[in-house]
């Protein structure tokens, strides 16, 4: 596929879903029950203005950030994406690859066809994984040696499944992770053959690969994957498997999926180095806030004793700005890095990382902020304020404004 013509995120979601089968993409692009979240997830970022400010040098930028104690280009990472190899070969490697060739942070799935291993070896420098809670803490605990023994410097312990959801786009369609063949699938398969060819020319249904070393030697794909849905969800798990996780985990810690206040000042407390505001996409609970509307409460009750990022709804770079102005210090993108993947690879990642980066810098030199570690909540007017308070509580407040 072309990706010179490419000239935004929703042109390769686009191109992602004339490539996949409606089943396929449905998997990645659902929600769950009305799907109320997954629309509100977008829709929130569109009632924050962005307030410009001018007769500001803009003709230098500073894009780079510092998180989890490693310097990357971007405040953009990739967030987890689970059976990424089913959509795209090797999916999860080229996300891999793209990250390190961009240098971003890239969450590897707990619920990836490859393995956490193998991403380490291709993305050494850039590859984080996420690790949920199971049912058998012995594998939970295993999974965390693995990624100490991997080399692995970020742990994202994500917490928001407690529950399976109501996902009617996938009960419908009956595609799932222990894929069964219907009569519908062939069909849809048929007229996708450039998806077709490469999936069955790779052996078809990829295991998850974090789970292989639990299962039974020589486990098929069904197998594997069957493994993994008896140990997951865990509905009987509390904070102390954060405390177990951060006794046995040497390095930087992250807890994804929190969205109450109380809930990042507990996990803190707990030791957490950072924190993911997150509603899993808004495949879990379809009335859950957006992230968006989530962060400032969150970083206001944690303040500087943590790093907050965020992922949900980012498809511009203006939401980029959005989310670090209201105390995010990087967001992280799940669907469009996927979509990318799908139509390009690694290549296709790296288009929808360079088009956000992109339309960051057009935005920050269209509001007067070349550097986004200047950016805050005098560049922002949140739905409820107007102009005039965003530029009182900027003098109250002292904030430096960049033409001064």
């Amino acid at each position: 596929m072309n990706l010179d013509r490419v000239i935004n995120l929703a042109d390769v979601r686009r191109l992602a879903k004339r490539r996949l089968p409606p089943m396929a993409f449905d998997f990645i692009e659902g929600g769950c029950d009305d799907e109320v979240g997954l629309r509100k997830n977008e829709a929130a970022f569109e009632a924050y203005q962005l307030l410009p400010r001018y007769l500001v040098d803009v003709s230098k930028f500073e894009l780079a950030t510092t998180l989890a104690g490693q310097k990357f280009a971007l405040p953009i990472g990739i967030a987890p994406t689970g059976a990424a190899g089913i959509f795209r070969h090797d999916g999860d490697r080229e996300l891999a690859r793209a990250a390190a060739a961009a240098n971003v942070p890239f969450v590897m799935s707990a619920n990836s066809n490859g393995s956490l291993e193998e991403a380490a070896t291709v993305a050494p420098e850039h590859t984080w994984f996420q690790l949920y809670g199971l049912k058998d803490s012995s594998v939970t605990a295993d999974k965390v040696r693995r990624a100490a023994d991997a080399g692995i410097k970020t742990l994202v312990l994500s917490v928001d499944v407690p529950v399976s959801s109501n996902r009617e786009r996938n009960r419908r369609s009956e595609f799932s992770l222990s894929l069964r063949v219907t009569p519908s699938m062939v069909l849809q398969a048929l007229t996708h053959p450039g998806w077709t060819l490469e999936y069955f020319r790779n052996g078809g249904l990829p295991p998850l690969k974090n789970y292989s070393p639990y299962a039974p030697p020589g486990a098929d794909a069904i197998t594997v994957n069957n493994v993994f849905a008896s140990l997951f969800p865990a509905p009987s798990l509390t904070w102390s498997l954060l405390d177990d996780v951060r006794r046995i985990w040497p390095r930087k810690l992250f807890v994804k999926g929190l969205m109450h206040p109380e809930d990042a000042v507990r996990a803190v407390s707990a030791g957490a180095d950072g924190i993911m505001v997150s509603n899993h996409g808004a495949r879990q609970l379809d009335r859950a806030p957006a992230p968006i509307d989530a962060l400032p409460a969150i970083r206001t009750a944690v303040g500087d004793r943590a790093e907050i990022t965020l992922d949900g709804g980012v498809r511009r770079g203006a939401d980029v700005v959005t989310a670090l102005c209201l105390g995010a210090d990087a967001v992280f993108i799940g669907r469009p890095a996927l979509y990318g993947a799908v139509v390009g690879g690694s290549a296709g990642v790296r288009k929808v990382l360079d088009i956000l980066g992109a339309e960051l810098q057009m935005i920050l030199g269209q509001i007067g902020c070349p550097r986004t570690a200047d950016l805050g909540p005098h560049f922002i007017v949140r739905p409820d304020h107007n102009v005039l308070e965003v530029a009182r509580g900027a003098k109250t407040s002292g904030t430096t404004l960049p033409h001064s």
